[in-house]
Order: structure tokens, then C-alpha cells, then sequence
């Protein structure tokens, strides 16, 4: 596996617990006992996942050349 392949799988496995994360923080800051805390983690869960994704983008744009191979 080349290293281009193994950062589009590692991203795209970071971006997708990102998403994760912030979903299930968010749900806990619903929750009865939820904190305002809770509500930060999850946003900041959700803008990483979509940072991630856009930083993949990039990647992928910027590397196109080389081959997964």
C-alpha cells in the first residue's frame, strides 16, 4: 500500500470519527443531564470531520499524478 493510499484511508477513517463524535456529543448535550460543554465537543466534532474532508480534497487534488500504487 502506498503512502497516498494509506493517508486517503486514514483521513477518510478520521473524518468519518470526527462525524462520529460530534453526533454523539451533540445527542448527549440533548440529553437531560447534557452540558453546554457537551454542545462544544460535538460542533467542534462536526467542523473537524468537515475539515478533514476538505484537507482530503486537497490531497487528492494536489497528488493526482501519483499513482495508489
Amino acid at each position: 500500500m502506498s503512502l497516498k493510499a494509506f493517508h486517503v484511508v486514514f483521513i477518510t477513517a478520521s473524518s468519518a470519527l470526527g462525524f462520529g463524535f460530534g453526533v454523539w456529543e451533540l445527542k448527549n448535550g440533548f440529553s437531560a443531564e447534557g452540558r453546554a460543554l457537551d454542545f462544544v465537543f460535538g460542533v467542534g466534532g462536526l467542523v473537524a470531520g468537515v475539515g478533514l474532508i476538505l484537507y482530503e480534497r486537497y490531497f487528492l487534488k494536489k497528488l493526482k499524478d501519483i499513482s495508489y500504487l
